[in-house]
């Protein structure tokens, strides 16, 4: 056995004193402290950017195809579903990466009731759309039944829309169609849903792409993007180069006129991604400061340590041990305030995300912050790189602040009182 490492273990961290030492108390609460904060911060980023991310994700493709001369006039800037299919069909490697491909026609228009109107956007999708998502997040009714004759003038819209024009599932709603000629129809609302994302709750109501395709006159293939998404979303950069070349191969084997321009989640929604962005500053910016918090504590922790046996140090020396020796000894002294602060600091900060993530104590402002509470998700390897990290910070600091040991001489400490 190490033989510093034996001594280390039969030294207490309070010494000679009967109580512990204020001083070491105040520096284990002030590791702990660093540890519950540094957690915390971890989690509830993770937790944002997890909440955020997937919330777009669900709402926007993976990867979007359009018409690369999308914007200059919708009625003929459309994408032809069909030709999508089959040539993501045609490529088995790629269409093997493919969860579900949807084509989707978006049009501007004017929800109108007797008291109020409101302008949004209707989304027509076809029977390849995921409605899972929205499905969990309807507050009232549901969605549009899939293959019925009827859904193809039925609408869902969300809570702010409904809660600004007085409307409920059940309730049928006149909606405007502008273009070279008004466009009325009278559409009935299946169901309510509220995503806390305000982009899309305040632009989007959702139905057939029937209800889009007979007002702008299209056929069943036309619409203004195909939706592809993906199983794994890891490298969707990658994903929507791959996609961009294989159709256009397959525009020049088929002599089409249709040129593609494929976009990911990220490019759609930059300023969302750019906010989680600077989270991640925050997080680096509070370990930091933390660290340096947890460092200088332990410094002042080595050092009452030290003063505490300067007398048994003196002792050590005048026997023949080496400073090295010393300050072995006291680093794995020291060591046993940093092992009992992480674990306590673990339970404590581990223990409170748990508690926020199943209980949602801390609630938030949807409007604001996209959820309606402080969102956490804990990962077990960032944990432990959380804990190494402490471990090796703690180690350097522990291995400067102990070269105070090869200042002290023994025939001064032998009159220490």
């Amino acid at each position: 056995m190490n033989h510093e490492w034996y001594i280390a273990r039969r030294m207490t961290l309070n010494g000679e004193q009967q109580k512990g030492s204020p001083s070491l108390t105040v520096a284990l609460v002030g590791i702990v402290l660093a540890v519950i904060v540094m957690i915390l911060s971890i989690a509830i980023v993770m937790g944002f950017k997890g909440e955020i991310t997937g919330k777009i994700m669900h709402l926007d493709a993976h990867l979007k195809v359009s018409n690369a001369a999308l914007g200059i006039d919708d009625n003929y800037a459309t994408v032809n579903g069909r030709e999508v299919r089959e040539a993501i069909a045609e490529d088995k490697d790629f269409s093997q990466l493919v969860e579900s491909v949807s084509l989707i026609a978006d049009k501007s228009a004017i929800l109108k009731t007797d008291e109020d109107f409101m302008g949004i956007i209707m989304r027509g999708v076809d029977a390849g759309y995921d409605w899972r998502y929205l499905h969990s997040k309807m507050v009232e009714g549901s969605e549009p039944a899939a293959g019925d004759s009827a859904s193809s003038s039925q609408i869902v819209i969300s809570k702010t829309v409904a809660d600004r024009l007085q409307l409920h599932a059940g309730d049928k709603v006149l909606t405007y169609f502008i273009d070279d000629n008004i466009k009325v129809r009278n559409l009935e609302i299946t169901g309510v849903f509220e995503t806390d994302l305000e982009a899309f709750d305040n632009a989007y109501i959702v139905g057939s792409i029937d209800i889009v395709q007979g007002v702008n006159g299209w056929h069943g293939d036309m619409g203004t993007q195909v939706a592809v998404n993906m199983k794994d979303t890891r490298d969707l950069d990658a994903d929507a180069y791959d996609l961009y070349s294989l159709l256009a191969e397959n525009t020049v084997k088929r002599e089409s006129k249709n040129l593609f321009y494929v976009t990911t989640t990220q490019q759609n929604n930059l300023p969302f991604f750019a906010w989680l962005q600077m989270l991640d500053m925050n997080v680096v910016i509070i370990l930091t400061l933390m660290m340096v918090v947890a460092a200088f504590t332990l410094i002042s922790a080595m050092l009452m340590i030290v003063l505490e046996r300067i007398r048994v140090i003196g002792n050590f020396k005048a026997m023949g041990a080496t400073n090295g020796t010393i300050r072995r000894i006291f680093i794995y002294l020291t060591g046993k305030l940093i092992l009992k602060a992480l674990i306590i600091g673990n339970i404590i900060g581990i223990g409170l995300a748990l508690l926020q993530q199943y209980c949602h104590i801390l609630r938030l402002d949807p409007t604001a912050y996209y959820m309606p509470y402080v969102p956490i998700q804990l990962s077990i390897p960032s944990l432990l790189l959380l804990n190494v990290g402490i471990i090796i910070v703690s180690y350097l600091t522990l291995l400067g602040a102990s070269h105070i040991i090869s200042t002290i001489k023994p025939t001064a400490t032998m009159r220490f009182e």
